[in-house]
């Protein structure tokens, strides 16, 4: 009798999968598209997110996304580094022709359960940590960090929540790739819903979360997004990563089905275990003083003052809900004593606040002229890359 039941279930899950089907986001409809029916990011919008670009050992060259994590240490998706000879990462830019920071790293981690050689393959355990060749300084506008999901959120149900994706790409499915990085708004669903979705595949674990458009069916990511951050403002009012952008439909990017992502809070022993730091961590009593709970003091850096223009995100959703911004989580640096400067923000600047942002702009246009120039004799050297 359980052996009929497991072979009609089989079969059943076998026949809803080959219908429908779960694919890489690079594969799906023809390496075509990535985020869907999103909106552009403003520059210091999203400050954790890196550009990813892969090269193969046949000369290849592919692209994804990571998360900043600690200033020697990004986490990403593991079937974007399998087997790639070079990776080269973009820092604190919307613009990839533009970044603050560049370099090139050989080496990263991805978890013993993920099977290499199977790289084409969705597969659960799709996770990797890439290792800096040296350290990245924080800026507290652009390049900060962000924190990964605990461990004991890891089987938390996100089911109509609202998430965040982000991530290069083209905005439709066959359709132009934009310069700028996109973000999106996405709905979490319960893993029982998007197992169901997919004729109950074996690649919706435990480790899975899934996410669908959040009002317009058609949002979701795709191609050039893996590896790339889920983020939700979580209870304390920070940022967290709470997945790693695996894979979408092998109907198309902008079908009504959910994408697939992996959970970080399954993995922090893991996460120890490869780069000697524990990423874990836990709510503080509100009563307690410090910054909001990091592995690091690095980790924790407090943001600048140049975060406040955060009111200006576009797109209509993010005004009734300024904590949603993706990338800058308002209320870290609550815990520690208000800078008068900050007041402002809120009413209208005096006099001598406009003097002192416009002392502000002026430094902030010398060191963009700097990072220009740093991009612009980076990106000789990477001229032979091209879109996916």
């Amino acid at each position: 009798m359980w052996g009929y039941l497991v072979l009609v279930l089989a079969v059943a899950g076998s026949s809803a999968f080959a219908e429908v089907g779960l694919t890489y986001p690079e594969i799906a409809r023809g390496f075509s598209s990535r985020i869907v029916s999103g909106w552009e990011a403003y520059d210091g919008q999203i400050p954790h997110q890196i550009g990813l670009r892969m090269v193969a050992s046949n000369g290849g060259v592919f692209s994804c996304g990571a998360s900043l994590i600690h200033n020697e240490w990004a986490l990403t998706a593991a079937h974007c580094t399998a087997q790639r000879v070079s990776l080269v990462l973009r820092f604190g830019t919307v613009n990839q022709t533009r970044p603050t920071f560049i370099m090139e790293s050989t080496e990263y981690y991805n978890h013993p359960d993920y099977l290499e050689e199977f790289a084409g393959i969705v597969q659960p355990h799709d996770i990797g940590v890439i290792k800096f060749r040296r350290r990245i300084e924080f800026n507290g506008f652009n390049v900060m960090p962000v924190r990964i999901q605990r461990s004991a959120d890891k089987d938390k149900n996100y089911d109509q929540k609202q998430l965040v994706a982000s991530g290069w790409g083209r905005t439709w499915t066959n359709g132009a790739s934009p310069e700028n990085l996109n973000w999106v708004f996405l709905r979490g669903v319960s893993n029982d819903y998007c197992a169901r979705r997919y004729g109950f595949s074996s690649i919706i674990v435990p480790s899975t979360i899934c996410a669908s458009g959040y009002n317009v069916t058609s949002q979701s990511t795709c191609q050039g997004d893996s590896g790339g951050p889920l983020t939700i403002v979580d209870e304390d009012g920070a940022l967290t990563v709470v997945g790693v952008t695996s894979f979408v439909s092998g109907t198309g990017c902008h079908t009504d089905f959910p994408a697939g992502f992996i959970r970080p809070g399954y993995y922090h022993d893991w996460f120890t275990e490869v780069t000697g730091i524990d990423f874990d961590w836990d709510f503080k009593d509100p009563e307690s003083e410090g910054s909001t709970p990091a592995p690091e003091n690095e980790v924790e850096s407090t943001p600048s003052p140049e975060q406040e223009p955060e009111p200006s995100t576009p797109g209509p959703e993010q005004e009734p809900e300024p904590e949603s911004t993706p990338g800058q989580p308002e209320q870290e640096p609550e815990p520690s004593t208000p800078a008068p400067e900050q007041e402002p923000d809120a009413t209208t600047l005096t006099p001598e606040t406009q003097e002192s942002l416009s002392e502000d702009s002026e430094v902030s246009a010398e060191s963009g002229e700097s990072a220009e120039s740093e991009s612009s004799e980076s990106s000789n050297s990477e001229s032979s890359d091209s879109s996916d």
